[in-house]
Parts: C-alpha cells; structure tokens; sequence
C-alpha cells in the first residue's frame, strides 16, 4: 500500500496558499511543519467548548480541560513507549526540556567531570551545556564528525570515559539531516561510562519509531511543532527514577505539594516539574497531531520521505555550481546546499518569489557551519504532504536563481 499523498494535502489547509501568485511549495519542514485540519478543529474546539486552567476547577469545563490535557499525556506517553505518564513533562518545546537537564546537572557536577557533545549541535544542546559547564566548573567535550556529516564513531568512542557524567546528542541533525545510530551509541555509552544520556529528538520524534524504554536513554526531548503540532509546546521525557530526584526547574502553582511562609515542599510527578499555568491546548493539539500520524502507516511514510530525499540528492548531484553539505548515509528528508552562484540569503529570497519556502543561514549551528567551512546553507527540508514534483519545481526554480545571481 502506498501513501496516498493527494488525500494527505488534502488535510493541510496552508498548502492551498498562493505567493506573490504562485502555488505554495512548503520545504521548511525542518523548521516547523504544517497543521492538519485535525490538530486546527481540536484546539480551536477546545477554545470554543472547553476552555479553562486544568485541576482543581469544581466545574464542568474545568473538568473537561483536564481531561483532555492529562489524556493527551496519556497519548504522548504511549507513542513514544514510555513506562509511566508520569515520565511525560510538558515544556514549551526541546530547548526547554533540555535547559531543565541543564540546569539540574549543573548542581550536580564537579571539577574534573566532562559533558560530551558533538560537532553538530543545535545550538539549544550546545549554548545550554556550555553554560552548565560554566557553572560547575565542569569540562564540555565536543566529539568530532567526518567531512560528510557523519559523526565519527572512533572518536565518539576515544572521548568515553570515567570522568563523562553527561552525553547529550542529537537523534537527527537539524543542519545535515545526518541519523545518529543512536541504538549501538547509547550501549557503548553504557559499558563504558556512568553517564546520563539525553537525546535532542526534535527532528528524530516526526519519523516514528521512538521507543523510549527499548533506547535506555535518561531523557528524550521533542516539540511538538516539528510533528505536525503548534508552536509553544513540547516534552521532556525521563525514567522516572531519575526525574523523581531532579532538582525542580521553576517555582510556584501547581508544583508544590505543601507551602508555608518558611519553606515549600514539591508535589509528586509530573507536577513536581511543571509550575504554573501549561499551554492546555497545546498539549490538546498535540495529542490530535500524534493520533492523526498515527492513523499512517509509517512504512509507507519512510518509503515516500526517502523517495523524496532520493530524488532530491539526484537532482543536485546533477546540478552545475551547487554542492550538498551533508552526505551521511543515513539521513532523513534534509538537503543542504550551497551555490557557487550566489549567498545562501539570496537564493532563499528569490525561490520565496516563486512561491517556495525554504530555510537559509546556519541553522542555529554556527560552529558546524564554521566546521562545514560554508558561510551557511540553503536547506530544503521533506515531509509527509511533499512531492516529487514540487522537488522537480525546487530544481526548476534553482536554475532561474543561478541565471540571476550569475
């Protein structure tokens, strides 16, 4: 069976748009997908039905709020294999998740103890863990990658030691869509270390198959925008064990469990992790967005992403005067580039004149880019509602780009 791509556009109200008269071709999906219908109609519908702050309210929407809320924990913590809902945090998005790490491992390290990253870093995995570092007097180490986007696996290894008390990566890069294999590192993490392992899993989380318990990381992160979700919401996930001891990120509502003017006791979780008022319907439209994913069937997704990512790496191998930055051979829908012709700002800003959305500069990763020796790149990124024919249209439009630059 295979995806029926018509009836999926179909779902996404946005892609009907026309730009300065031309039909919208929408490849920034690394940056932030579209909205089905389905995620649109239920939080507009609790807004319109069901609005109110969750817990404690003695009345019928605040009852229905929580009940939507707590179960869309419910779904998150099932899509992702957790072992308890308890284990599922809301956050604003990954760079959130990633700071409450941060900020809890901070109190914990010690001089002589080391945080190993890698080369190619989101700059919400690499900013955060320098200042973590900063403030513990702890060392950062940033593990190297090979030319062509692939973490180097030897000197992953070689940095492994007694003194890594934190290993923090991503599942996917942002910048080269390069795949981590994260299920031999994360053992090798093991046998070698005591570290804790957090995994950056904003680009990862969209392309199914995350099972939190059978990866045995300490902690997972995503947003839920980049799955199809809104902005402003995300999830830490962590074992239990270890977020029941966490050092709280933020004070107030909803995370106490006893308050006197002296001193303050924590709730149990996940509310000992979440202080305040939540983003309700963000949680609701994620919860439509997973359950909608889910109604797919994620081989056929894979086998249409990677039919994309094929064809586009075909057509720039083709292409005079353009090069791709980032050749693992394990990648998902992400095509960086480059173009003798012109600054990556300027293609972006002449392909947005023929209706085609893109991604240009350093993808919040300025020391990969400066590793990558390019200024930055043109990224055209792939998901579910795209097209071998809208890549055709990319192409088509790059030649006329490279006529103008020229």
């Amino acid at each position: 069976m295979s995806l029926n791509v018509d009836a999926i556009r179909a779902q996404f109200p946005i892609l009907a748009r026309k730009i300065d008269g031309n039909p919208l071709v929408y490849l920034d999906n690394a940056a932030t997908t579209q909205k089905p219908q389905a995620v649109i109609d239920a939080i507009s519908h609790y807004y319109t039905h069901s609005n109110s702050n969750v817990h404690r309210g003695a009345h019928t929407l605040a009852d229905e709020a929580t009940r939507l809320f707590e179960g869309a924990r419910d779904t998150v913590a099932e899509f992702i294999g957790a072992a308890s809902r308890q284990e599922v945090i809301w956050t604003s998005g990954t760079t959130e998740a990633i700071n409450i790490v941060a900020h809890g491992m901070a109190k914990r390290l010690r001089s002589g103890d080391t945080v190993l990253v890698t080369e190619m870093e989101h700059h919400a995995n690499l900013v955060t863990w320098q200042q973590a570092c900063l403030n513990s007097g702890a060392q950062l180490i940033v593990s190297p990658i090979k030319d062509n986007g692939e973490l180097d696996i030897d000197a992953f290894t070689a940095n492994l030691s007694d003194s890594v008390k934190m290993v923090s990566m991503p599942h996917v890069s942002n910048a080269l869509g390069t795949i981590n294999p994260i299920t031999t590192l994360i053992p090798l993490i093991r046998a070698k270390t005591s570290a804790l392992i957090m995994i950056d899993g904003a680009q990862g989380i969209a392309h199914g198959g995350v099972n939190v318990q059978e990866l045995d990381c300490d902690f997972y992160a995503f947003s839920a925008h980049k799955i199809f979700g809104p902005t402003g919401m995300g999830v830490l996930w962590g074992k239990k064990a270890v977020l029941e001891a966490w050092p709280v990120w933020l004070t107030g509502g909803e995370m106490i469990s006893t308050v006197t003017y002296q001193q303050s006791t924590w709730g149990e979780l996940p509310n000992r992790l979440e202080a305040g008022t939540p983003h309700i319907a963000g949680a609701i439209g994620l919860a439509a967005a997973i359950k909608w994913l889910s109604e797919l069937d994620m081989q056929d997704v894979h086998q249409h992403e990677q039919l994309l990512m094929n064809t586009a790496t075909e057509y720039a191998q083709a292409f005079d005067g353009l090069t791709i930055v980032g050749n693992a051979a394990d990648k998902i829908g992400v095509l960086s580039f480059v173009m003798d012709a012109g600054h990556p700002a300027d293609i972006g800003f002449l392909l947005d004149k023929q209706g085609i959305a893109i991604r240009t500069g350093d993808h919040c990763a300025q020391p990969l880019m400066n590793r990558l020796a390019v200024p930055g790149t043109a990224r055209a990124s792939f998901s579910i509602y795209n097209t071998a024919q809208e890549i055709e249209t990319l192409f088509n439009a790059l030649k006329k780009v490279q006529m103008m630059l020229a």
